[in-house]
């Protein structure tokens, strides 16, 4: 039985350096589709944040871990990431897969289980995704694609949904209604359970 939880929080992490490009407006949607449901939200921009890459210390592996060692920007998105019920990941593709920002958070989320054991056990994850080229295939997007698959299998999480198309200028995605209802319908469900 699925119902819609008043108290449902969701996070959207932004992985384009664009606030108003075509991954962000996909997000923006499925945003839009959750709070019908009731849905709490909260946006973070990865891009500017100090957030460094993964130094294969292996600190936060250890059993007595109190999480990654790397004191920076990532630290209180730990927190926000065990909290949220639902997780929305944004992100262009450049140079046939995710971008940096979104690929740091990825790498650096090795850390979340020192937080919390099980802390992606659950989780619901919408993906959105934009990218210049004619399709899914030659543009890389489906490495992403597979790669957040795999990653969110791998520890238990569970990808809800996919939304990607193709998208030049910033927001010109907007122009794409089939997508941008995609992107509403995919909200909605994310914030149901």
């Amino acid at each position: 039985m699925t119902s819609t939880s008043k108290s449902n929080r969701v996070l959207v992490l932004l992985g384009s350096p664009r606030k108003k490009g075509n991954s962000t407006a996909l997000a923006e949607q499925i945003i839009k589709g959750a709070e019908s449901r009731g849905a709490k939200l909260e946006k973070i921009f990865l891009h500017g944040k100090n957030i460094s890459p993964c130094q294969a210390c292996y600190a936060c592996q250890k059993p007595d871990s109190k999480g990654c060692a790397i004191d920076d920007e990532m630290q209180p998105i730990y927190g926000k990431l065990v909290q949220a019920d639902a997780w929305v990941i944004a992100s262009p593709v450049y140079w046939f897969s995710m971008s940096a920002q979104t690929k740091l958070l990825l790498d650096r989320c090795f850390a979340l289980l020192a937080y919390k054991k099980g802390a992606f056990e659950g989780k619901r994850v919408a993906i959105a995704m934009s990218y210049g080229d004619t399709d899914a295939f030659t543009s890389g997007c489906v490495n992403a694609l597979r790669t957040f698959q795999d990653a969110f299998r791998y520890v238990g999480a569970k990808i809800v949904g996919m939304v990607y198309g193709s998208a030049e200028k910033p927001g010109e995605i907007k122009l794409n209604k089939a997508l941008m209802n995609q992107a509403m319908q995919l909200g909605k469900k994310l914030a149901t359970r």
